[in-house]
């Protein structure tokens, strides 16, 4: 028997007109977590950490404001009507997809001026941005959103979940489906695969980048039918189409240049020096 109904407060800590959000904590230290395990895997591959820094300095406000964009985009209807909400990210509602497309574009100039190779720095970053991405989704419960469809009690107390999440998941009197835990939980085993496997197979520098997007991929494509909250565009969600494009994109490119590049250098042929 759940007893205590109360939802968790959104808000950190406030102070004067200042206000600090659970979601912006946790994302930001996220990207610290993320930052730290990229630059400890980067030395041992033979990058500057400087590098990595450099790289999240622009990166970061890139990807912030892309994903604002890519919300809005395909909010219009409620953001022309509520102009002044535009910027307000605290509040959530920025897309995953759209920050990453950001920070994406920001890596190919970066990689191309500092003469690195942006194969290898995909590869590095690649383990760590999921494991973020699996921190970042708890912002989405304190906030209660990015949730599926409605449910019942019986159903959240069948999978075994603490109260405090079954509680955060009670919306207006409506239990939800918690599939921002579904996400979570999904983007942590993609880490925890990613980290101890590419050490141990004969990765090409690019192919861990490539299996981040396909295993990435796949659980947002399964996730994303479940949510209520998404776009649609014809019979799939709009995530749920990028999904499956980028998936294609990933298999063909690792099909391309293990057949025509079978020279491409291994991960781990990049070494400290």
């Amino acid at each position: 028997m759940i007893k205590n109904i109360a939802t968790l407060n959104p808000i950190f800590v406030s102070f004067g007109p200042f206000t600090v959000r659970w979601y912006g904590l946790i994302i930001a230290c996220a990207v610290v977590i993320a930052v730290i395990l990229s630059v400890r895997e980067g030395k041992r591959r033979g990058l500057a950490e400087d590098d990595f820094y450099d790289f999240l300095l622009w990166a970061l406000p890139s990807a912030i404001i892309a994903a604002r964009l890519y919300y809005v985009i395909f909010q219009w209807s409620y953001y022309a009507s509520h102009p002044g909400e535009i910027i307000r990210i605290w509040d959530g509602g920025i897309a995953i997809y759209g920050g990453l497309l950001g920070a994406l574009l920001v890596l190919v100039i970066f990689t191309k001026r500092k003469q690195i190779s942006p194969w290898l720095f995909l590869d590095v970053i690649a383990p760590t941005v999921i494991l973020a991405q699996g921190i970042g989704r708890w912002g989405n419960f304190m906030n209660q959103e990015a949730h599926g469809r409605a449910t019942t009690l019986t159903f959240l107390q069948g999978l075994h979940l603490p109260s405090f999440i079954i509680n955060q998941m009670r919306i207006d009197g409506v239990y939800y489906q918690p599939t921002f835990l579904y996400e979570s939980v999904w983007d942590v085993l993609g880490f925890l695969l990613l980290f101890s496997l590419r050490h141990k197979l004969p990765f090409k520098q690019g192919e861990i980048f490539l299996s981040y997007v396909i295993w990435y991929g796949c659980g947002r494509f399964v996730i994303e039918g479940m949510r209520t909250d998404s776009l649609m565009l014809g019979p799939l969600r709009v995530s749920q189409w990028l999904s499956v494009i980028f998936i294609i994109i990933a298999l063909g490119i690792w099909a391309y240049r293990r057949y025509y590049n079978p020279l491409n250098p291994a991960y781990l042929a990049a070494k400290n020096k």
